[in-house]
Parts: structure tokens; sequence; C-alpha cells
């Protein structure tokens, strides 16, 4: 009888229940919090978009490229070993041990995974130089004129010194056909394989393997080509609209055939016949028609240094920034090594580029597209 009591007690409660419990959920009150806006999370993706150039062979927590690497959420740094504007010795690079160092202690002070970049062509274009202590590397000329395999071997010998020393992009090879011999930045200082465009590629395909056996980025350039120059784009306007010839486009087309798809930096160069108005770092022509869309590009679009006399002679340095950004570079190198030497020119550069979509001149798209290339790129090196 007991039992029989309880069951009907139970099943008046459980119908209580059912008639009187509200039929909407009462609201629930978020505690607030302090997310990340939008703004910020748009600064730390321009952030990535840049590798600046600083001056110092050691640093600590309080050094000004440490707090820029953290505060602005830079992509990555690039080392050299003269000094332009004052035209001294050292920059950043003294020997062997103190260049290892400055770089593990960049990376133990650095809040994010960075690149850590430098020009290391081999021959006269080389930061680690045989006289500070580095392994001396031929420069391409003379890499083309030996079997490709032997190319692939000095590479190799290159990329592990560059491995044990921390830094994980090259900018190199240099991908020029050597048709005017004459090129003072080019052909007079060896820097291109061959007149041979496909010689050119094929050396080139060696010596990338060989750098990223070791783990090291390749960056071919200097698209779409300055080896018909007869001019120094570090020192003024480049123009090749009458001695370009289009064979200076193959050793792209090949290496991006064959599946290369790391970074391709591109030229301060003008052609008026495929843009009037600017050179092809700036120019939608060059990086949007021709490189993605005719050689089908997939990776990421470097541009040479922004600090380079054919840019900030011809156009300020704000609005560089952005035309190169807009006519498709992911990443831009601002060395702080040209002319004069900027402690702020990262942040300014992060502000330009916020300003710039702020105002609408610059996509929001756009930027996650660069940083998109720029994150597969990171993940797929293992960058750390």
């Amino acid at each position: 009888m007991l039992r029989n009591r309880v069951i009907i007690i139970l099943i008046i409660l459980i119908i209580t229940c059912f008639l009187f419990y509200p039929k909407t959920k009462p609201e629930i009150k978020i505690i607030d919090q302090e997310p990340q806006t939008n703004e910020e999370e748009l600064k730390e993706k321009i952030g990535q978009m840049i590798i600046i150039g600083f001056r110092g062979t050691e640093i600590n927590k309080d050094s000004q490229i440490i707090k820029d690497i953290n505060d602005l959420n830079l992509g990555g740094i690039i080392l050299f070993d003269i000094d332009n504007p004052t035209k001294t010795f050292p920059r950043n690079i003294i020997s062997y041990i103190q260049t290892k160092k400055l770089i593990s202690d960049i990376k133990e002070l650095s809040s994010s995974n960075i690149f850590v970049s430098i020009d290391a062509e081999g021959g006269l274009v080389n930061r680690l130089k045989e006289e500070y202590g580095f392994i001396n590397i031929p420069s391409a000329e003379d890499m083309g004129k030996e079997n490709p395999e032997k190319t692939k071997e000095y590479a190799i010998i290159l990329g592990k010194e560059l491995k044990e020393l921390g830094f994980n992009i090259n900018f190199a090879p240099v991908v020029d056909v050597n048709t005017n011999k004459n090129n003072p930045v080019i052909g007079k200082l060896e820097r291109s394989f061959s007149s041979d465009p496909e010689k050119v590629f094929i050396h080139a395909s060696n010596f990338i393997e060989g750098l990223n056996s070791q783990g090291i980025i390749s960056s071919i350039k200097h698209f779409p080509g300055h080896g018909s120059s007869s001019s120094d784009s570090h020192l003024g306007m480049v123009d090749v609209t009458n001695t370009y010839d289009n064979k200076e486009l193959i050793p792209y087309q090949k290496l991006i055939e064959n599946g290369y798809s790391q970074i391709v930096m591109t030229a301060h160069i003008m052609n008026t016949k495929i843009d009037p108005l600017y050179p092809a770092t700036l120019s939608p022509s060059f990086i949007k028609k021709i490189l993605r869309n005719d050689l089908g590009f997939k990776g990421v679009v470097v541009s040479d240094d922004m600090h380079m006399g054919a840019i900030v002679d011809h156009y300020g340095f704000n609005e560089s920034l952005i035309k190169a950004i807009d006519a498709g570079c992911d990443i831009l190198i601002i060395s702080n090594n040209g002319k004069e030497y900027n402690e702020n020119a990262a942040k300014e550069a992060v502000e330009a580029i916020f300003n710039a979509v702020q105002s609408g001149q610059l996509s929001e798209e756009r930027i996650i597209e660069s940083y998109n290339r720029i994150k597969n790129l990171k993940q797929n090196f293992e960058i750390k």
C-alpha cells in the first residue's frame, strides 16, 4: 500500500513539473571577458607580413628588435654583415659563434616562431664570408660551369651551416638569366648560373634541393628577371623595357611546373610594355597576372628590399608598402639597411598597412590571404 502511494506521489510531481516548467529557456548571463579585438587580430596578421632588419651583434630582452617581434608579431628578421647607412662593420655578423648565439637568443626571447633569413648565394653576394670564419661557397657563375650535382653538393654544405647557425630562409638561388654580362648587379657579380635558361633551371633545381634537404627554405629571385638590366635597383629605378627577353621567364616557368611552391622574390624593375606605371614589386600585372595566373605559382611572394633606391626614391614608404601588398606581395622585406636607419620602421609599416585596411585601400581578405600562405610555409618547414 505504501509503495503505491509513493508511485502516485512521483507521478503527481512529474506532471506538475511538466505543466509549470517555463516554455523558454531562461537567459544565461555571460561574464564579460576581454576578448582579442578584430583590430588586434588584424595587426597580428599584418605583423607576420614583415621581415625586418636591425642593428646589433647581441641582444637581450630589452632590445628594440625583441620588443618589435613580440609587440608586433613580426614574421621574421634578416641579418647583414655590413651596416650600409654608416658603411661600417659589423652590423649583425662577426663570427660563427657570435652569429649562432645571436640567433639562438632571438629565438629564445621571441614569443612566436619567426623566419630568420639571410642572403647567402655564394661568391661575392654572401653575408657569411670566409673571412668571418664561414664556409666558402662558389658563385652561381662558377657553379654553373660544373656538373649540376656539384651545385647540389655545395647547397647541402651551405644548408647544413645555415641550419646549425639557426637560419631557416636563404634568399637564394638567383634564377636570373645572364643575358647582359655587363649587368652591374647580376652579370658582373657572377650571380647567374648561365645565359642559357635551361641550365639556370637545372642548377637552380639542384641548389634548391640541397637547401631543402637541410630544412632551409629557398627563394628564387628576381622575378620576372633582372639579368638584362644595365643598372642597379639598389641605387635607383631600373628600366628593362628595351632589353628584357621573354626567355628570362623560363626558369620560373619550369621550376613552378615541377612543383616549386616556396618563395618567389620580386624585382624592382620597370617594363613599360607590361606596366607603364609601376615596377614589378608594385604591379598586379606582374604578380597577380603573370606569376599567379599565367605561371600558376601558389607559394609566398616576397618583395625585394623596400628600402632600395628604386622604391624609396620614387614612392613614399607607406604608399609603396600598400601598393606592394595590393599587387600581390605576401611578405615585405624592410632591411633598414639602405640610405638611413629607422628604429621605428617595423611599427610604422604595420600601422600604415593597418590604416590602409581601415580606409578601404586594402581589403582584410587580402591580408588574410597572405597570412595563410605564410602560416602554411612555416608549418611545412616546421619553423620553431
